[in-house]
């Protein structure tokens, strides 16, 4: 008998460019929720699956990541994901540009969810301020390993 486990790291990378090509970035591990949890069993096996996580939210809270969180704390605004993953590797990447006039503001947390609006939270993420200017390009990059 083997004994098996299987272990759900996400990390997020947000890159703030500014009109000068001047570059700021944080990392940071992120929390998957519970509510992400309940996704990914509701996705390997439930009849009727949820929608896929594919949207990116940005916000301005500063309230401690929490596993019952179901939104970010100070929602912002939210967009769709570009999803990554090569065939025999254990990481996916959801990666979102929001560009000039978008997401403007003093940016501190973000997570993934499956719907323009409302819908599963997967995973939340707090960081230093990142303040987006009008004219700025906020990049974020979720990387989830399994392990």
């Amino acid at each position: 008998m083997t004994n098996e486990t299987t272990h759900l790291k996400g990390r997020a990378i947000i890159t703030l460019t500014r009109p000068d090509g001047t570059r700021e970035t944080r990392q940071k591990d992120n929390l998957i929720t519970n509510a992400g949890f309940d996704f990914l069993c509701s996705a390997i096996a439930s009849p009727t699956r949820p929608n896929a996580m594919n949207y990116t939210a940005v916000g301005t809270g500063t309230t401690a990541p929490s596993a019952a969180q179901t939104a970010l704390a100070k929602e912002l605004t939210r967009k769709s994901a570009t999803y990554a993953h090569t065939s025999g590797t254990k990481e996916l990447t959801l990666t979102t540009t929001f560009g000039a006039g978008e997401a403007t503001g003093a940016i501190t947390e973000a997570g993934i969810v499956n719907a323009s609006s409302g819908g599963t939270l997967f995973d939340r993420v707090t960081f230093a301020v990142i303040n987006k200017g009008e004219q700025d390009e906020l990049t974020t990059k979720f990387v989830f390993t399994l392990s």
